[in-house]
């Protein structure tokens, strides 16, 4: 299992991620009239097309960026592979991190949103999408077969080196789509739209059957990938 070292330092990383994002909704709250409608929901091209209360504008997205932190500390407890996932620590905390800062990147932009304040929602939500997609495409070739996070096949399940050639792939493909979403960023929402929507498509379209081929070629399949506590 990753050890508590590791699930102490994410359990860290929260705390603070969440404690500020508590402190903003705070400071908001008290620079909005009673009855305020907040912008939860942004159209591509950063325009809100829905709007919510107090609690959903200002205090559900902690509360879900909580229990994705618990979710992510639970979880290692039930992997079977748990040697493998031991090995995989640097990586299971970067994108637990990562996706931590994502909702809380967002959170800010709809907080300064609702008090005036003038954010480019869309700019800031496909930007960190795009990091995060960088930040996971680096780490994916360092993670060792699980079945907690990765591109998690038949075929990558079940040969080492299917999972290995697979995530070495994906990982090149998730920096290359993220940072096509960088610059996307930059540019017109509806691309950014499309390069969110296709990116993920497009790298399921070419890691799954890539699996399977590699799978294919490796007389040691189904004998590998099986380890234990």
């Amino acid at each position: 299992m990753i050890d508590k070292r590791t699930i102490r330092t994410g359990m860290l990383w929260s705390l603070l991620i969440v404690a500020a994002m508590f402190a903003l909704s705070l400071w908001a709250s008290g620079r909005l009239p009673a009855g305020a409608q907040i912008p939860v929901h942004f159209g591509p091209d950063g325009t809100p097309d829905r709007y919510g209360g107090r609690f959903e504008g200002l205090y559900l997205m902690p509360l879900v960026t909580m229990g994705v932190a618990a979710l992510f500390a639970v979880l290692p407890r039930i992997e079977p592979r748990r040697t493998n996932l031991l090995q995989s620590g640097k990586a299971f905390l970067a994108i637990w991190a990562v996706l931590l800062l994502f909702l809380g990147g967002i959170h800010a932009a709809i907080v300064f949103t609702a008090v005036g304040r003038t954010v480019n929602v869309s700019f800031i939500a496909f930007g960190l999408v795009g990091v995060m997609f960088v930040v996971i495409g680096n780490f994916l070739p360092k993670v060792k077969s699980n079945f907690l996070m990765g591109v998690r096949t038949p075929w990558t399940l079940t040969s080492d080196l299917s999972w290995n050639k697979t995530h070495r792939l994906a990982g090149k493909l998730f920096m290359a789509v993220g940072a096509l979403m960088l610059v996307g960023a930059f540019v017109r929402p509806s691309v950014m739209l499309w390069l969110v929507i296709g990116g993920p498509i497009g790298i399921t379209v070419i890691s799954v059957p890539y699996s399977y081929v590699v799978w294919r070629s490796d007389p040691r399949k189904s004998k590998q990938g099986r380890e234990e506590a």
